[in-house]
């Protein structure tokens, strides 16, 4: 992590470290989801032009917390693994899939260190690519889910189709506002965008299916209510940081620096920064929002974070996500608090402040 990178971990209001379990869980369900994974991109893997392609991005190594997360809730409510591990394939599978679309529509060129799909394939195999990913995680979903029974499978599906619905609303979000330049948005226009286009599919939704899935083991199942609370805060959390990290990207990360700045995506950072600055500042500020990102020089670039250091908006924008931290810590115990502590209840909770610490 890079000296300025280390200014963006846990908030001081979260003074916890990441317990040992966290890495370990990703590691062990991460490895368990990549064979499952694995298995059921094989049914199209002697397909011209589109089996060495549905591969990629899942063979790039992500960090794993989404079908970790489902794993851990199924486990916590005492399902075994070859239950759940259906579920957590397809959300790995329906995510690198939705990293396709989103790479094409925000003309992102790094995803995680290597060229993005459409920079080596072009655009139109990698939005097929991504369209066939999503059909084929339908299948180990609804294996998964066979045993479960009609009711369970049921909301399982329902689950699955609004995730995709909100997903694809908070998506048109973003790219509307960008499309549109708004430049009137605040913080709670932001929190609602990542409710949709993050939460719901990062978070809500695993912990959703896990629940779903490991209900019926003999322990009390989750309120529901506050499962969708915890992945909001969650999520929230989650993608704040992520937006602050994208600000002092190095290998680690994956992902170009600055790489918002030059798709003129509307973060909390921007939003909070164009509050503050001078008038002066925000009418640089919105002559740099009116350009394509082609038009976006590293200069410019260099002089709006600049601009974002000096009205104080990556300190705000750290509060905030220190105060949705707390609020998910809050509602693990309302969701799972219930459920006797085990390594995957340690685990879920520790995703609190493994959200600061990640690169």
């Amino acid at each position: 992590m890079t000296a300025a990178a280390a200014t963006l971990t846990a908030p001081h209001t979260l003074a916890r470290q990441t317990p040992a379990i966290v890495p370990a869980l990703l590691r062990e369900y991460g490895a368990a989801t990549r064979v499952a994974v694995e298995q059921a991109l094989s049914s199209v893997a002697a397909a011209p032009y589109l089996g060495a392609l549905v591969t990629d991005y899942p063979r790039r190594r992500g960090k794993m917390m989404r079908p970790s997360i489902c794993i851990a809730v199924a486990r916590a409510h005492g399902a075994p693994l070859d239950e759940i591990i259906g579920s957590a394939a397809a959300i790995e599978i329906f995510h690198n899939a939705l990293l396709i679309h989103d790479d094409i529509e925000d003309g992102s060129e790094i995803r995680r260190g290597t060229p993005t799909l459409h920079m080596l394939h072009g655009v139109p195999l990698a939005i097929n690519t991504g369209d066939a990913m999503m059909a084929i995680a339908l299948q180990p979903l609804l294996d998964s889910l066979r045993a479960r029974g009609d009711d369970i499978a049921w909301q399982a599906m329902s689950a699955t189709l609004h995730m995709a619905r909100q997903t694809a609303e908070g998506q048109a979000l973003e790219l509307g506002w960008r499309d549109g330049n708004r430049t009137d948005l605040t913080e709670t226009d932001y929190l609602e965008m990542v409710l949709k286009k993050t939460a719901w599919m990062s978070t809500i939704w695993p912990a959703q299916l896990g629940a779903l899935v490991g209900s019926g083991h003999g322990r009390h199942a989750a309120h529901p209510n506050a499962v969708i609370r915890f992945g909001f805060f969650l999520g929230a959390a989650f993608q704040i940081q992520d937006d602050l990290l994208n600000l002092v990207a190095d290998a680690a990360y994956g992902k170009e620096a600055n790489g918002d700045l030059y798709e003129g995506k509307r973060t909390l950072v921007l939003i909070r920064a164009r509050q503050r600055a001078s008038p002066a500042g925000r009418s640089d500020l919105d002559a740099f929002l009116r350009l394509g990102r082609t038009d976006r020089t590293a200069a410019m670039v260099n002089d709006i974070a600049g601009l974002i250091e000096r009205t104080g908006a990556v300190e705000y924008a750290r509060c905030v996500a220190g105060g949705l931290a707390g609020a998910a810590a809050h509602e693990f115990g309302a969701a799972f608090g219930h459920l006797p502590p085990s390594r995957d209840t340690t685990f879920l909770e520790g995703l609190v402040p493994w959200v600061f610490e990640r690169q």
